[in-house]
């Protein structure tokens, strides 16, 4: 049976005339209503369905407002789901739905069904318009509906927004791009599933750097340390914080007025006993029994000498001298002043401007093999656009505790070049391993994670 020449020029007109109102149409909803309902001005049907691969069956012929939830709908979206995207027309029936669908075919739908795929684009994924009616199907009426269908998702696709790249449209793209090339029937070596799944493998096995990124600072490298020679009192600084000084210059003195009473008293304890010895030296000379007694006074004179020596030591020492050119690294002297300290307590440093290199303290979660003579960067927060360039040169052997309760090893790196930052900067070390596959830097952590939350 076939069309009269006619119906034929009838339906040709009608479908130019459809093509124009698409083309004008105002939104997607618009397309999607003359898709079920104005097709039939093309070929007569009885029940028609729109269908997507992401939104299901979202319009139905001679309804206004479809029940999302009813049998009929779900019973729809497994027929949908189930048919190929041959990119073709394709006449189906009973016998030509999917599994566990046919048997319910003659309580839904006429005998004689179109399916129209839809192809997935950048702004929609695959669907397909499905027509239903009582007689079969013509051939000349399925041209006019493949060139209809295929005007009308031109203009569908200009009036839907872009769909926004996620893993679900990731995933339906791809799975339309395995219907349509199992639909071609290319070999797997031909298939673009194929390709980017080796391109992909090739990607995950390039060798890239293992890098772990630490809080680090700029520090001094050799610091003259200057610890309190003496148990006393601090009376006054010579110096402030990040002063520059030279070599023998007055950094801070301590109260010496306990001292000067402690040297006077120990000067006149050996003058006395200077004098004793001095009489016993005259008695001598008449009496013997002061004779014997010249040996203890004697030892009691070089006792007393050596108390007031030590004495005259620490007055000495009260007044502590610059060891070394440098700036003073000291945080705040009224901190210290009239504060009592011990002997060997540390209280400053002096430090080369030049010598400086990057400390930083590495997690343990991070504690990857780093061997002395590693890459090591530090981005500081001041200048980030400033890298400064280091070597490593030693990582702890044990993880020590750090001041918010965590432990971390310390790592030291020399500078590879002068600097003109100062010392005290702060900012984020980039420690960089052995060479690795990227699937391993990109699964390191994660792979920790999971064994030590599992145990395997």
């Amino acid at each position: 049976m076939e069309m009269r020449d006619g119906a034929l020029a009838a339906a040709v007109t009608s479908l130019i005339d459809m093509a124009h109102r698409a083309r004008h149409a105002q939104n997607g909803v618009e397309l999607e209503f003359m898709a079920v309902n104005g097709t039939h001005a093309l070929a007569p049907y009885r029940q028609a369905a729109l269908w997507f691969a992401d939104r299901g069956v979202c319009t139905l012929s001679g309804v206004v407002q479809m029940e999302a939830n009813a049998p009929y709908v779900h019973w729809l979206q497994r027929l949908c789901s189930g048919l190929t995207d041959s990119g073709q027309p394709l006449r189906i029936g009973a016998l030509d739905a999917p599994a566990g669908v046919a048997e319910e075919w003659a309580e839904w739908l006429p005998e004689f069904g179109l399916w129209l795929p839809v192809p997935s684009g950048e702004t929609a994924a695959h669907g397909g318009l499905l027509l239903a009616r009582d007689i079969p199907w013509l051939d000349e009426e399925i041209g006019l509906l493949a060139e209809w269908i295929d005007a009308w998702q031109h203009a569908y696709r200009a009036r839907t927004p872009r769909v926004r790249w996620s893993f679900g449209s990731l995933k339906l793209r791809a799975k339309a791009r395995l219907q349509q090339e199992r639909a071609a029937s290319l070999p797997w070596w031909r298939r673009r599933m194929v390709h980017v799944s080796a391109a992909l493998g090739l990607v995950l096995l390039c060798p890239v750097r293992l890098t772990v990124l630490a809080p680090g600072e700029l520090v001094a490298a050799n610091p003259a340390v200057i610890r309190s020679p003496l148990e006393g009192v601090i009376e006054r600084f010579h110096v402030k914080p990040n002063q520059a000084v030279s070599k023998g210059q007055p950094l801070f003195d301590f109260d010496q007025a306990q001292l000067a009473a402690r040297h006077a008293v120990a000067s006149q304890t050996l003058a006395t006993a200077e004098a004793e010895y001095r009489q016993s030296v005259q008695q001598a000379l008449t009496d013997g029994k002061s004779k014997s007694q010249l040996a203890t006074l004697q030892g009691k004179i070089e006792e007393r000498r050596a108390e007031a020596d030590f004495v005259r030591g620490q007055v000495e020492r009260a007044s502590v001298l610059a060891p070394q050119d440098g700036i003073v690294l000291l945080d705040d002297p009224g901190e210290w002043i009239g504060r009592p300290v011990a002997t060997g307590e540390r209280i400053l440093r002096v430090a080369s401007p030049r010598d400086v290199e990057v400390e930083a303290w590495l997690p343990v979660a991070d504690a990857i093999p780093l061997a002395p003579g590693a890459t090591t960067t530090l981005y500081l927060s001041a200048t980030p656009l400033t890298p400064v360039a280091a070597t490593l040169r030693y990582v702890s052997y044990d993880a020590l505790q750090r001041p918010d309760g965590s432990y971390a090893y310390r790592v030291r790196a020399r500078l590879d070049g002068v600097t003109e930052h100062r010392v005290g900067l702060k900012g984020t070390a980039r420690l960089s391993g052995n060479w690795v596959p990227l699937a391993y830097w990109m699964l390191r952590r994660p792979l920790a994670l999971i064994r030590q939350t599992l145990g395997w």
